[in-house]
């Protein structure tokens, strides 16, 4: 997430329009994040997450007009100047991406944008967000608006060498297997997140692990804007072995790098850190009782 710095120098609040993103506004959001995530990721040697501008258009096309997701955007003396999307389809709200168009940074932007949507967020079960460790401007902004750390991730990437465990069947998650998934995300979680999962098993190519009979594991995607729970340590590899058998151009997730024994697993059987994030949360928080990667929201 790039937003503006919480430095004190800010735009007079008469200057400053904050209002709901409207179709218009896809091209101009798509060129902002573009430009904002590829300028800081260029100043720190990482790669972008959005390194073309159609990328970000891409996203602001996903979330610009969808009912389950919060957009705003912040408009200066008339100009758009940033965009900040929350999805609210599950009891906790994903915020992602936050941007502000770099050459207008260091007046006060992001933080608007962020206490709007901190504000309507408020009676929700929680925030959460991830964020890139090398911006130490945005850690510093949600800091402020409430969040908190509560764990860092690598962003993984590759092939795994080894081969798939015989004992675990991963295949592709099913509409049958939602019962099991919610189940088994309350476990480590506390929570549900029954319409992500609804909607991944519709949109994109989810999988589970499948142990005895039971699943003890599932991924929403095999690529890092996916999210993964499972049982346990053990699970999660068999898991990953799997989703990498059966994706060639290799997988990709936010490792959370306390689960040191995964992480050094990972790295020995093909996977390369990419970048450091971070995982940010407001409001209610319990400690995962099992193992888990994020989204690129939580």
């Amino acid at each position: 997430m790039q937003p503006t710095s919480s430095s004190s120098t800010t735009a007079s609040a008469s200057r400053v329009r904050i209002r709901p993103a409207r179709p218009e506004d896809l091209d101009e959001c798509g060129r902002i994040i573009h430009l904002a995530f590829s300028r800081i990721a260029e100043q720190h040697g990482f790669p972008s997450d959005f390194p073309t501008r159609d990328d970000g258009i891409a996203l602001a096309r996903q979330r610009i007009g969808n009912p389950r997701v919060y957009t705003i955007v912040a408009e200066l003396d008339g100009r758009l100047a940033g965009s900040c999307f929350m999805t609210e389809r599950d009891p906790i709200r994903g915020i992602g991406t936050v941007s502000v168009d770099p050459d207008i940074q260091d007046q006060g932007i992001g933080r608007m944008l962020m206490d709007a949507t901190v504000e309507r967020g408020r009676d929700a079960v929680g925030m959460r967000l991830t964020q890139d460790a090398f911006n130490s401007a945005s850690m510093a902004l949600y800091a402020s608006v409430g969040f908190d750390v509560k764990e860092p991730l690598a962003l993984m990437t590759g092939v795994l060498r080894s081969r798939p465990e015989t004992s675990v069947e991963v295949r592709p998650l099913i509409r049958e297997d939602l019962p099991a998934c919610d189940e088994l995300c309350l476990q480590v979680h506390g929570f549900p997140r029954t319409q992500e999962i609804t909607d991944a098993i519709q949109l994109q190519t989810p999988y589970a692990a499948v142990r005895g009979g039971r699943i003890t594991a599932y991924a929403t995607a095999a690529v890092k804007r996916g999210h993964g729970v499972a049982e346990t340590d053990d699970d999660m590899r068999a898991l990953l072995l799997g989703m990498s058998d059966h994706a060639p151009g290799g997988i990709s997730l936010l490792l959370p790098t306390r689960k040191a024994d995964l992480f050094r697993w990972g790295l020995r059987d093909g996977l390369r850190m990419v970048k450091p994030l971070t995982l940010m949360a407001r409001g209610a928080y319990e400690e995962p009782r099992g193992c888990f990667y994020p989204s690129t929201q939580y």
